[in-house]
């Protein structure tokens, strides 16, 4: 314990350990919070939430989520494939398959496990079956940015719970340069051997630099790996991007369906945080075999089925978002709205979605400039300081009103002013 002591006394002295606020009510995008430091409690104007849509007060979604406990109870106390299996379950993910346009999913607590199912399922399968035996090896190619829910399967890919079984070929992972098609190819060309099955895994859209994979780019490479799989993490693709929310395929116009017909095998990972008012995750796939493979799995089998609450709500999410397409296109105006009220005051937004990361200059503390606008102006920003270029996380919504975004930018400005000094501009004739 000695270690853990002094690194965590280090880590707090560094000033990167983060704050963590309490939130005791909302209203709309206005949040009733205690902070840590002084433990006032604060109203703040929120631009820090994932609920992007705004479904999690919505009435229809906390109304399913009422009726299911009353129905279920607030755990199903089993895994899936003994006893845990409720009828919101079959709901949800024919729901899914919908939304997705792949016909089978499979239901998961959490991205994490999810990912690390799938990850083990297709590089090991699951329990030893006798007289077969897997023995093709596996190249899984990941986008360097990729989430830490892939980072984390695939690092591990070839000593996770699948070698417990005996179906244990090996597994290489390689890198690919974030969102370079260009090095995506060169990458298959160098590391692909015959026989391997490939795996290409990808966030559709990346969580802190709010760009977009380039799926059309990467699908035409992998059009000359027949059998290839290609696995999208549309954790903030869906219910975001695409004219009805319906995430990374629906932007490019593209179908799963001529994925298949081009040879390759597209799986979706849904994510119910953001835009479906829940939590959970699922794995989409037009095979039944891929599915009952992860039902199979250890990740599946050791652990409890999704709760009756939170699937009724994301089930009911799902339904609002497919019934009013208003709200993603809501959602999306303001998000131009704000991308170019910030670029119109000379903020550095990079990005394409409705994740504004705002890049600040190497010597501002994000930390501090956030803190300001809380104290000063009652408006609450994710800072992100552990990465390279320092940056404030401002994610828009459809609950927020041009007024609202009118004042996030105000306060920027002001704090920008009160914080540094810019460049002077100096007129030309």
């Amino acid at each position: 314990m000695e270690v853990v002591e002094e690194y965590m006394q280090r880590l707090y002295e560094s000033g990167l350990y983060p704050d963590k606020f309490v939130c005791y009510g909302k209203q709309g995008n206005v949040v009733d919070v205690e902070d840590p430091v002084s433990g006032k409690r604060l109203k703040l104007l929120t631009f820090c939430t994932n609920d992007v849509l705004g479904l999690v007060q919505s009435e229809a979604v906390r109304q399913a989520a009422v009726d299911a406990i009353a129905q279920y109870g607030t755990s199903n106390s089993s895994c899936s494939v003994l006893s845990g299996r409720i009828d919101l379950h079959r709901q949800l993910e024919q729901e899914i398959s919908a939304f997705k346009h792949l016909p089978h999913t499979h239901l998961f607590l959490n991205a994490w496990m999810a990912m690390q199912a799938l990850v083990d399922g297709f590089c090991h399968l699951a329990i030893n079956l006798p007289g077969f035996q897997n023995t093709r090896e596996t190249l899984i190619m990941t986008d360097v940015l990729n989430h830490g829910c892939i980072l984390s399967a695939v690092v591990n890919a070839g000593n996770r719970s699948g070698k417990m079984f005996s179906q244990s070929p090996d597994v290489r992972v390689k890198s690919y340069r974030h969102c370079d098609v260009n090095d995506f190819a060169r990458k298959l060309r160098r590391y692909a051997k015959p026989g391997d099955r490939i795996m290409v895994v990808s966030d559709a859209v990346f969580s802190m630099d709010a760009d977009i994979a380039p799926l059309p780019e990467m699908l035409d490479v992998l059009e000359n790996y027949p059998g290839s799989v290609i696995v999208m993490d549309e954790a903030h693709a869906s219910g975001a991007i695409g004219a009805t929310g319906g995430g990374i395929y629906e932007h490019f116009g593209i179908t799963p369906q001529q994925v298949l017909d081009r040879g390759m095998v597209p799986l979706i990972m849904t994510t119910f945080s953001k835009f479906a008012a829940s939590a959970g995750a699922a794995i989409s796939s037009h095979r039944k075999e891929m599915i009952d493979l992860l039902d199979v799995s250890p990740t599946s089998i050791g652990t409890i089925s999704l709760p009756p609450p939170i699937t009724a709500a994301a089930l009911e999410s799902i339904r609002q978002v497919r019934q009013y397409p208003q709200l993603v296109q809501t959602l999306q105006a303001n998000a131009r709205y704000l991308r170019s009220r910030l670029m119109e005051h000379d903020f550095e937004v990079i990005g394409e979605t409705n994740v504004l990361p705002v890049v600040l200059p190497q010597d501002v503390n994000p930390k501090e400039f956030a803190r300001h606008l809380m104290e000063e102006y009652g408006v609450w920003v994710s800072a992100i300081w552990f990465i390279a270029k320092p940056r404030l996380r401002i994610t828009a919504n459809a609950l927020h009103t041009k007024e609202e975004i009118d004042l996030l930018v105000e306060a920027m400005v002001k704090t920008r002013d009160a914080l540094y000094q810019q460049p002077a501009v100096v007129a030309t004739a």
